[in-house]
């Protein structure tokens, strides 16, 4: 179980539900704005994990980095390569195949519109 939910900063809204939605296979829980046109604070999820995603500029500031630890990072990148259209359509930034660049974990990083980056890990075998 996640106890913390990060929040990342976004500054454009279309594209960052894109993003998430077609591109990662996110879905969004709930979206909430003080009135219509204003910023929005919303928060989405995929297969037990969870993210704030805000317009608001005092939440944070654009270019954190998260990350996920899934059972296997392999079958994330087949899928983000084969399986979602936005992948394909460069929607995704992939900064690679998975690796182990860090010790004891292999991961990949996705890269959002706003330069936030997903680390998605999987603890290396011993």
């Amino acid at each position: 179980m996640q106890n913390v939910i990060p929040a990342l900063r976004i500054t454009n809204y279309e594209e960052s539900k894109r993003f998430y939605t077609e591109g990662l296979g996110f879905h969004i829980d709930w979206e909430h704005r003080f009135e219509p046109g204003f910023p929005v604070f919303m928060q989405i999820s995929r297969d037990g994990m969870t993210l704030y995603l805000s317009e608001h500029r005092g939440d944070c500031q654009p270019g954190g980095l998260v990350h996920f630890f899934v059972p296997d990072v392999d079958a994330w990148y087949q899928e983000l390569l084969h399986s979602v259209p936005a992948a394909r359509a460069g929607l995704c930034q992939l900064q690679g195949p998975p690796s182990e660049t860090i010790p004891g974990l292999r991961n990949m990083t996705v890269v959002d519109p706003d330069g936030n980056r997903l680390r998605i890990c999987t603890r290396a075998k011993s």
